[in-house]
């Protein structure tokens, strides 16, 4: 067993992964979640209809294939009992209940403090960030928002105490959680108000449940899932073709979308307003088969006026109109471009890291900072996708980080810090193809408040994963003896 003691923030999807790998190479680990369970926004997202966007082969790690799979698309409660069940090999070293306020790098002793909510202190030679970028909500500040009278929540933070049936809900946003959950609250609500700021592009779900057949040839043929999950993966990297490199493509996805939209959307004024005004792309593309239909039920608007302020018993829009409501529900997405925040990350010298990045957040390969020894991120600045499954990029990116952490063990050396030359350039670079990019044409959560894209990989997941495969020691400072 190796002495070197890495914690690891955060127990989603990356946080599990970064475990496993660095227990299954003898190194001491702690995870620390702030949470009493794991699962990331898995265990947070509890709103009627979660369910992934990337077909469950796929949204799966390579190394622990799921047979299970009760449908092409997985719903949330799978999602998070797979995640349970994988993470049991490293449950030990979760430690729950323990949240992070702060990191300081001692240079005195090349070692990270660690500081959570309780006081406590927990040091470790290495620091890893698994918090992810979808993990704080956002709940616009509208005016008159607490006078509200009923109950008001972000899907993110689903209060279920409430029965919904018979009321009239307002629900604020039409991102990828909204057209999961509104189709499951219309039916029974008296009326459901969506206020759209921005049409977002949707098209179909080629979802469906497994038949027992498929499950037996999965189980017994373990060749023919990873045989899917690999075709499935080259959609995705068509799909991110589409976005990127080979926008012309981008126009065959706009014909699907239009002609899902004819189809499902037989009122013609419905329609017009459903269009979206940005390129495709731009914003997150959606997938469903449930969204449109739902917005042409009699008991549904569809309203686009801009909101100018919240009643005790509504929502007020600038052309005067209060829109009756019992409920408000939030469905205005996440803070993806603050990273860390609120934490505070000290680094060489006292260095906050929220002064590194107050041009935009950065990090090399979306891992490493200079100026931030022996400190990694998982699934950080852009290293997200618009096109493929997020868990190939986490998985290569702990890949790199083992690497790294093997290679302090085998010199004997105490750090380990990303050249800033380097980091730069490769900065450099990605802005320079993200400037090429469908991301650039909108506004949207992919960018932050000075029209960076933070969140985003330029390329494709073959490429990401090439790059992470190895690591050049020429771009890092080895510093220290042990």
């Amino acid at each position: 067993m190796d002495h070197t003691r890495v914690v690891v923030i955060g127990a989603g999807f990356s946080g599990i992964a970064m475990a496993i790998a660095l227990r299954r190479s003898g190194f001491a680990v702690t995870v620390l979640e702030r949470a009493d369970d794991l699962g990331g926004v898995w265990r947070d997202n509890t709103y009627p209809g979660a369910a992934c966007d990337v077909p469950s082969s796929l949204y799966s790690y390579s190394f622990a294939p799921n047979p299970r799979w009760p449908r092409r698309y997985a719903q949330r409660p799978d999602i998070h009992a797979y995640l349970r069940r994988v993470a049991a090999e490293v449950i030990d070293h979760v430690r729950f209940g323990a949240e992070v306020v702060a990191a300081s790098f001692d240079e005195t002793v090349d070692r990270w403090r660690v500081e959570l909510a309780d006081g406590e202190v927990v040091e470790a030679e290495v620091l890893v960030s698994a918090v992810g970028q979808l993990s704080r909500p956002v709940v616009p500040d509208l005016p008159g928002a607490r006078t509200f009278l009923g109950p008001a929540f972000h899907s993110a933070r689903w209060e279920h105490e409430h029965d919904l049936e018979g009321k009239r809900i307002a629900v604020i946003g039409t991102g990828a959680s909204a057209i999961q959950f509104v189709p499951h609250l219309q039916p029974g609500a008296a009326r459901v108000t969506v206020f759209q700021r921005t049409a977002p592009h949707v098209v179909p779900k080629p979802d469906r449940w497994y038949r027992p057949w498929h499950l037996r040839l999965f189980h017994r043929v373990p060749l023919a899932q990873r045989m899917g999950r690999h075709g499935t993966w080259l959609v995705g990297e068509l799909l991110t073709a589409a976005l990127t490199t080979a926008q012309p493509f981008g126009s065959l996805v706009n014909g699907l979308f239009r002609l899902h939209l004819r189809r499902q959307v037989p009122d013609r004024r419905l329609r017009a307003r459903l269009v979206p005004t940005h390129r495709i792309g731009c914003q997150r593309l959606l997938f469903s088969n449930e969204w449109f239909p739902t917005l042409a039920q009699p008991n549904v608007d569809v309203v686009t006026e801009k909101i100018v302020a919240v009643t005790p018993t509504g929502v007020r829009t600038a052309d005067g109109v209060e829109h009756p409501a019992d409920v408000i529900v939030y469905g205005t997405g996440f803070a993806a471009t603050d990273f860390l925040a609120p934490m505070r990350i000290r680094g060489r010298g006292g260095r906050e890291l929220a002064d590194e990045w107050a041009g935009g957040a950065r990090a090399h390969l979306g891992i490493t900072v200079p100026g931030f020894p022996n400190f990694f991120l998982l699934y950080g600045p852009n290293t997200n996708l618009g096109g493929n499954s997020v868990i190939s990029m986490i998985e290569g990116q702990c890949g790199y980080v083992l690497r790294l952490v093997r290679h302090l063990a085998a010199s004997g050396m105490s750090t380990v810090e990303v050249r800033r030359e380097v980091a730069d350039r490769f900065d450099a670079e990605t802005q320079d193809r993200l400037s090429r990019t469908v991301w650039t044409r909108c506004a949207s959560w992919y960018r932050d408040a000075t029209g960076r894209i933070t969140t985003n990989w330029p390329g494709s997941v073959r490429e990401y994963r090439r790059r992470t495969a190895t690591v050049d020691h020429r771009d890092y400072h080895h510093g220290g003896a042990r």
